[in-house]
């Protein structure tokens, strides 16, 4: 029996055969409108952002022409008479940080474990909400608070550190122009202590978010299995959930950092501005940028505001540089991916 094989020939002898038809697909008309909707909210957003840099430059320009390099190195502002620099208060800002990263970085991780980890999903949900609502709270509430209820309740606190640790920690002691440790309580108000407590409270929601977004991101299968091979709760948390959550531990703590470094009311309301670099965080006397800027904006001169201007860019490129280094750790943290073998 013979069997026959069609096959498509050419029509012509000569001519090409068919061609492959072509997969690409059309988007439709409201993928197209939501795309360029994006694009164009992205676009506006990084616009936005440097023409905030781009304007604080040229108004600053002329500062910064006049002080040029000193305007780093030196702790005086007079700006009228050609003496200005954010060296001092470059220095409170970044004392005042890390004060408050020592004191809201323990509560905002042992918060996010609790509410990722340990109590039940409803109560979970309530916490979570309490949390978010103290993001809610405006920071002149945190700086009256700070101001008129914790300092009188932190001073005696601050006199025991300075008597018992101040002999052992420099930073920690109180004393005279004479060098003589001084127990007056008026030496013991208005602190970057102080300060940074309430600034620390201040990002705890922000840091606890993050993170408990990251440890959220560890699989049930790899809980369930450590589990199953006779892990405890925190053997689990600590072979799967906190390797699975570096990323957002890191991430939230330098988006907390970012936030501490330009809080500006809270910080204006506490503090006794000082233009002078003080290594006694439990003194009374310190200075931050954005509480300079608050506080001498409304009598500074053109000259003086153009100086103003110099120091908020300074603020704005060491807070840009902290929360994009946090956004790009965040971004590159993967669930797996730093999981232990």
């Amino acid at each position: 029996m013979v069997m026959t094989v069609l096959r498509d020939e050419p029509a012509v002898l000569g001519a090409p055969g068919p061609r492959p038809r072509s997969l690409v697909s059309r988007p439709s008309v409201a993928d197209s409108v939501f795309r360029r909707i994006t694009y164009a909210g992205g676009v506006a957003t990084v616009g936005i952002l440097l023409a905030v840099g781009l304007f604080l430059a040229l108004r600053g320009g002329q500062a910064l022409g006049v002080a040029k390099w000193h305007f780093l190195t030196q702790a005086q502002w007079q700006p009228e008479g050609g003496v200005f620099g954010i060296r001092a208060v470059l220095f409170g800002t970044v004392t005042i940080a890390v004060i408050a990263m020592v004191v809201g970085f323990p509560l905002a991780f042992g918060t996010a474990l609790l509410l990722s980890e340990v109590v039940s999903p409803r109560i979970g949900r309530l916490l979570v909400a309490l949390v978010d609502l103290m993001a809610a709270v405006p920071s002149i509430v945190y700086g009256l608070w700070g101001f008129y209820f914790l300092q009188k309740q932190i001073v005696p606190v601050a006199q025991w550190l300075a008597v018992t640790v101040g002999q052992v920690v420099p930073v920690l002691a109180v004393t005279d122009q004479d060098g003589k440790p001084v127990s007056d309580p008026n030496f013991y108000t208005s602190t970057a202590f102080i300060a940074g407590l309430v600034v620390g409270l201040m990002v705890v929601p922000t840091m606890t978010s993050v993170m408990r977004e990251g440890f959220s991101r560890a699989p049930a299968g790899e809980r369930e299995g450590a589990y199953a091979l006779g892990a405890t709760r925190w053997g689990m948390i600590r072979a799967v959930v906190l390797p699975f959550g570096k990323g957002g531990v890191i991430g939230g703590t330098m988006l907390g950092l970012g936030r501490a470094l330009g809080e500006t009311i809270a910080v204006a309301m506490i503090i006794s501005p000082l233009f002078a670099i003080n290594w006694q965080v439990l003194k009374s006397g310190t200075n931050s940028v954005s509480a300079l800027i608050a506080l001498r904006f409304s009598e500074a001169s053109q000259f003086g505001l153009s100086a103003l201007m110099a120091a908020g860019l300074a603020l704005f490129v060491v807070t840009l540089v902290v929360n994009f280094t946090a956004s790009s750790i965040v971004a590159r943290s993967r669930s797996g991916a730093q999981s232990e073998g």
